[in-house]
């Protein structure tokens, strides 16, 4: 900094104009990450924070349809991949030999789990999953003393790991929201199971989310495939097949829409109207 930039010394240059690159620091603060990725593959090059000057390695050379992402823990790096696994499984290689031939798995493939990414601390693993279209954050211990799921009481609802960039701490921050209730922020002590709410989004008026009802229903699809619904309506509606419904659905590339809160649809549900999100294709 404050040189010429013409000086500067270039570190990579992505020569495939189909991948974006980002840099960043491993939360364990001991690697420097390059990451190149693309719709189809990725790869990763790592280096030693502590020797700046070195030269980046490459975790596992970039394949069409391999997709991973890595993150390092003690003297191993944690990846999820789609090796050998269409929902992805979480695998660990030691960092010094890092090609896909020596990765063993951690957490194996599921054919009715998502695994969509996974938080680690210094005495917790956290994995987000997905099963019949619904997200769950998974708590396991490296002692191996126990995990469990975190408990989210609603039918219908969508949540996240949030940012949490410390490493030696029992709290994960992760977020959350519903049909019926408003973009929330949470802190969970992963020890003694306790939530604490920071903040939520604000909805003007006088909304109050106990006057909402929302659930889950399943529609069979013509190759008898269960395709989740998410709906709300407000309480006391008649179910008489007579009201209003708004229906709508999307996914695509692997991805689906979530069951949150909007507070422009309360003024349809004010007036008898059913909404619905059909989790179809991608989720």
């Amino acid at each position: 900094l404050g040189t010429d930039p013409s000086s500067d010394k270039e570190i990579f240059e992505e020569k495939d104009v189909t991948f974006s690159t980002y840099v960043y620091k491993s939360k364990s603060k001991k690697y420097l990450i390059i990451a190149s990725s693309h719709t189809l593959s990725d790869e990763y090059r790592f280096l030693d924070a502590n020797r700046p000057d070195g030269k980046f390695k490459i975790i596992q050379p970039r394949e069409k349809d391999l997709l991973y992402d890595v993150t390092h823990y003690k003297d191993k790096f944690y990846i999820r991949t789609n090796y050998k696994a269409k929902n992805f499984r979480l695998m660990a290689t030691p960092v010094n030999k890092t090609a896909k031939g020596n990765w063993k798995e951690v957490i194996p493939h599921r054919d009715d789990v998502l695994l969509q990414g996974f938080e680690i601390f210094k005495d917790f693993l956290v994995v987000n999953e997905r099963k019949n279209g619904l997200p769950n954050l998974r708590i396991m211990r490296w002692d191996k003393k126990g995990e469990h799921y975190l408990d989210f009481e609603e039918e219908a609802y969508s949540a996240y790991i949030a940012y949490n960039p410390e490493f030696d701490t029992d709290v994960l921050r992760y977020g959350y929201t519903s049909m019926t209730t408003p973009r929330s922020v949470f802190d969970y002590n992963m020890n003694t199971k306790e939530k604490t709410l920071l903040k939520q989004q604000e909805v003007l008026g006088d909304f109050d989310s106990n006057n909402y009802h929302a659930e889950r229903l399943y529609a069979t699809a013509r190759d008898g495939t269960k395709v989740p619904i998410s709906l709300v309506y407000r309480k006391g509606l008649e179910k008489n097949g007579d009201n209003p419904l708004l229906l709508y659905g999307y996914g695509s590339y692997g991805a689906s829409m979530n069951a949150g809160f909007s507070s422009v649809r309360l003024s349809l549900l004010d007036r008898g109207f059913v909404y619905a999100i059909a989790h179809i294709r991608g989720g």
